[in-house]
């Protein structure tokens, strides 16, 4: 795909960006929205520099740091999305990779809820070997989760400890051993609209099935905890460009949303969005879930007069 031929979508109108990638998500997706769920399955001491994270143990958050939690625990965690509405669940551990012992515990975990519970489960586990992978998928993990959270030119300004590459790599592995893959970013961290569209183009070409976007929420103690949040016109902007370059793909928005877009988060349908996280982030609150699924469906009977 031509990225330089995609920055007209920068300087059009923005209302009728909006229609356009509102008909493409109509014409592709129809009135399905996904909504999804996380636990944070483990929590802090991450070796990685990450600037945005709250996690990493070379930054100053104020965070609830953990060893991973039992099976049993996150078994609760799958009842309580699912008494929220979401149709998916994502395995969540800090940290670039994961010891056989804990694979082994989530494996546990992931098979005493596929027996028990109706919902999708993700897992977001760090660059695992295919080793790895085969464990999770033998136990019945079908969709494995891996940001590669901006361009590969903005990447490094951002991480240090680990390339670009790996990312894409790992998305890779995952593609190949029969996973579904959901993979996205954040934008607001400095990077340009060029970044932006490169990020989306590379997710197309790697075929993700989901991309979650997240709006940087600047959180004291990290390096980008003074940054200015972006605009909610660039956010919605950037949803749409995504909903036209990724068609068919889901477009999730998760953190950000509510101290960005505040009171107007309908508009992340209006611009192409069809899906969201709900039940609140990693170390970070959400908004009450009656609230999200008052909104879920205020959209679902739009659409249905459309």
């Amino acid at each position: 795909m031509d990225i330089k031929g995609l920055n007209y979508l920068v300087t059009l109108p923005l209302e009728e960006l909006i229609r356009e990638a509102n008909r493409v998500r109509r014409e592709c997706l129809g009135d399905r929205i996904e909504l999804c769920g996380i636990v944070n399955a483990k929590s802090g001491a991450c070796s990685e520099d990450c600037k945005f994270c709250a996690q990493s143990s070379r930054h100053l958050a104020d965070i609830n740091s953990y060893p991973l939690i039992t099976p049993e625990e996150i078994y609760q965690e799958a009842v309580r999305a699912k008494m929220n509405g979401a149709m998916r669940l994502g395995i969540v551990t800090s940290g670039n990779s994961l010891t056989a012992e804990e694979i082994g515990i989530l494996a546990e975990a992931i098979r005493k809820i596929g027996k028990d519970i109706d919902i999708d489960l993700c897992a977001s586990l760090g660059a695992l070997e295919k080793g790895s992978f085969q464990v999770l998928k033998d136990a019945g993990l079908s969709r494995y989760h891996h940001n590669i959270e901006t361009s590969g030119r903005h990447y490094p300004e951002i991480v240090s400890t680990h390339d670009h590459e790996e990312r894409i790599n790992t998305i890779k592995t995952a593609k190949s051993m029969g996973f579904e893959v959901c993979s996205g970013g954040i934008i607001g961290m400095g990077e340009t609209w060029q970044d932006r569209i490169d990020m989306a183009v590379t997710l197309k070409e790697l075929d993700v099935d989901s991309v979650p976007l997240n709006m940087l929420v600047p959180i004291e103690g990290t390096p980008l905890g003074k940054i200015e949040t972006i605009s909610p016109a660039d956010a919605i902007r950037t949803i749409a460009i995504f909903r036209l370059i990724l068609r068919d793909k889901t477009i999730k928005v998760a953190a950000g949303r509510e101290s960005v877009l505040q009171d107007h988060q309908d508009m992340i349908y209006a611009a192409g969005a069809n899906g969201m996280m709900i039940g609140g982030y990693l170390t970070i609150a959400g908004r009450a879930v009656s609230e999200d699924l008052a909104l879920v469906e205020e959209v679902r009977n739009t659409w249905k007069n459309e």
